[in-house]
């Protein structure tokens, strides 16, 4: 995972997205990780997964 500076994110945007869209993109202000940044296709992937994620939380058939 990459890191960047908040302010580096700011003055280089088209930098991170192009960043993000490889791999997450961590962003720190003051020291700490604030966000991270994903491609939206990782986005779509993870929300899918979390769509069919049982009320325990855990994912699949439990190996069944």
């Amino acid at each position: 995972m990459q890191r960047m500076a908040a302010r580096d994110a700011k003055n280089s945007f088209g930098r991170l997205i192009d960043t993000a869209r490889a791999e997450p993109v961590a962003i720190d202000k003051y020291g700490r990780t604030v966000v991270v940044v994903i491609a939206i296709e990782e986005y779509n992937r993870l929300t899918a997964l979390q769509a069919h994620a049982k009320p325990d939380g855990m994912i699949g058939d439990g190996g069944k």
